[in-house]
């Protein structure tokens, strides 16, 4: 069974690095640093006093109806038909501090499920904003006890300036959109990964 097991993931491994589209991750324009910490991904910038952060995470960032196909399409190869583009919508939190005082804005950033790829609306964001908080600068836990603000029931006016205060630092639409194709191809690669893992793991006798 392991012998099986073993050689249909090699067969899957080549499948998988014929499709992939990027040998090295695809850069992010604007200027941005990129760390990668096994699944997590860090992107700073630093703009006239301030250092920006956007962290995310590639676990769990294909939407569901998209994994169900994959499955499908990945159990059964058929030649003609062209897989569908597996494509990874992460949250994002984005970190603005500014070099004088003690606190740092926090913008829980996420991609609507029904509005990725849905072309042509030139005018809608294709990211939102969930949630927007202050934390202590330089600590890595954050306080449950620090006020955090919902958007579901904001005043428009202010959450479309909270929207400008991001594009001004560079995370638009554009940035949101180069984000999608770093962490697919991140994704691609760690999942690359986990099939020689599993490989290497189901061989060891």
């Amino acid at each position: 069974g392991d012998k099986a097991f073993a050689e249909f993931l090699t067969d899957e491994i080549k499948e998988e690095r014929k499709i992939q589209k990027h040998k090295s991750l695809p850069k992010m324009s604007g200027g941005w640093e990129l760390e990668v910490h096994g699944t997590e991904a860090k992107l700073l910038r630093k703009v006239a006093g301030e250092k920006i952060t956007v962290t995310f995470n590639i676990n769990n960032s294909i939407p569901p109806s998209v994994e169900e196909e994959e499955e499908e399409t990945r159990g059964q190869q058929k030649p003609d038909e062209q897989e569908p583009d597996i494509t990874s919508t992460p949250n994002f939190v984005v970190e603005v501090i500014k070099d004088d005082t003690k606190q740092t804005l926090v913008l829980d950033c996420h991609y609507p499920e029904d509005e990725v790829g849905q072309e042509g609306e030139d005018e809608s964001d294709i990211f939102t904003i969930r949630e927007v908080s202050f934390q202590p600068t330089g600590e890595s836990d954050w306080k449950e006890t620090n006020y955090t603000l919902n958007t579901d029931s904001l005043d428009w006016a202010l959450y479309d300036h909270l929207m400008d205060f991001l594009a001004d630092r560079g995370v638009d639409n554009t940035f949101a959109d180069e984000l999608i194709e770093l962490s697919t191809a991140l994704e691609h690669q760690e999942y690359i990964k986990f099939l020689e893992d599993l490989k290497s793991f189901v061989k060891c006798q």
